[in-house]
């Protein structure tokens, strides 16, 4: 092989690695203005802004499977190594993680669709409305410090996630006494209490991302609190160890 295949190989490569990360925050785009229409849908209680996310979903599931297809095409093709690999593997995780995003889109769609249909209204309250705020706002980072390999953007994003599960049990302790109560708004109270744990988990797959820009930046694991117990002394779990 000559010098000019090994350059035109390595600049094939890099181009494959350029449409991955295009794929990637084609992927993070739409599954943002999925939660966004869904939490508009809801907060404004309009069926057909639920229903458009409903019907989008198939479009973010088509691009995970683009997306996976391309990294494992990589991966068998070119047999990367050291930050390469780890951005290869982190993208399908990543991907995977945005279109379950998508998936909880349509379940805050869907409840609004039984809200709708409940005998008694219930009003979403602010911290419901800060769930999604906060929410939305560590995907978008997550995603952001995954593109960027910043690690202590990652870090970051992973560390709000503790005011996004305290704001989870505040709702679930409010329409728990509304619900007490008032039996008639228990139909509508349980939807609105799925609408925050959907929220909360999107939360949990915006640190699962975060966790992998710092394995991408840094090399480090640093999920199920790794470091802290590796800091602690504890041994470490298999496959915990740096990465190259």
């Amino acid at each position: 092989m000559t010098t000019g295949d090994l350059t035109t190989g390595v600049r094939h490569f890099h181009d494959q690695l350029a449409t991955l990360k295009r794929r990637l925050l084609d992927m993070g785009e739409r599954a943002e203005a999925l939660i966004d229409l869904a939490v508009d849908a809801l907060l404004t209680r309009d069926l057909a802004k639920a229903e458009s996310v409903i019907a989008a979903d198939s479009e973010l599931d088509d691009l995970e499977l683009e997306t996976e297809g391309l990294a494992i095409s990589l991966l068998a093709l070119q047999q990367p190594f050291a930050r390469d690999l780890r951005f290869i593997v982190s993208a399908i995780k990543v991907s995977s993680d945005l279109e379950r995003v998508g998936d909880h889109a349509v379940n805050i769609a869907q409840s609004l669709q039984r809200l709708l249909a409940a005998p008694a209204a219930v009003t979403p309250g602010p911290e419901l409305r800060d769930m999604a705020v906060r929410a939305r706002g560590m995907l978008a980072r997550s995603l952001d410090a995954f593109v960027r390999e910043d690690g202590a953007l990652g870090r970051a994003v992973c560390r709000d996630d503790d005011a996004v599960d305290a704001l989870h049990d505040s709702v679930f302790r409010i329409l728990l006494t509304h619900m007490m109560a008032e039996p008639r708004t228990i139909n509508a109270s349980l939807e609105l209490m799925l609408v925050s744990r959907n929220l909360e988990r999107v939360a949990d797959l915006a640190t699962n991302i975060g966790e992998d820009a710092v394995y991408l930046a840094e090399g480090k694991t640093i999920k199920h609190r790794f470091e802290e117990r590796e800091a602690a002394g504890a041994p470490p779990a298999a496959g915990g160890a740096p990465a190259p």
